[in-house]
């Protein structure tokens, strides 16, 4: 088998699928990565401070770059490179255009958010003393 490793910060949305393949490609996803919802990631490297679309598909060998950002619904193939600053997109992937530094600053905004998400949900559970039934 291999490796699933995520870094600090990052999330991962609901019905996303993570996966490596076998003796060959682990998965590895950085810090402060926003994963959108039903992403499947298979056996690739996703760097920190990026941003995968929902509905994307990454598969073996490939490498999102950090500062990069994959579009909704995109194929990134086998090995292709998404450079870092980037928006890649499509079917299959392609580097569409630049990103702005709005947007990438926005990749560091949407991992502080969700960790806010995640503290408000602890405290709330908290405070209504919160028990869990085995």
């Amino acid at each position: 088998v291999n490796y699933i490793k995520i870094g600090v910060m990052t999330n991962i949305q609901d019905s996303s699928m993570l996966h490596v393949t076998n003796g060959k490609y682990p998965l590895i996803i950085g810090d402060k990565v926003t994963i959108g919802h039903s992403v499947t990631l298979h056996g690739c490297i996703i760097k920190d401070l990026s941003l995968i679309g929902m509905g994307t598909t990454i598969l073996d060998g490939a490498v999102v770059e950090q500062n990069a950002m994959v579009a909704a619904g995109s194929l990134v193939k086998p090995g292709f490179v998404c450079p870092g600053g980037k928006l890649v997109g499509g079917v299959p992937a392609k580097i569409i255009r630049d990103l702005t530094d709005g947007e990438m600053k926005e990749f560091e905004t949407s991992a502080s958010r969700y960790l806010e998400y995640t503290r408000d949900t602890i405290e709330s559970l908290i405070k209504r003393d919160y028990q869990v039934e085995w």
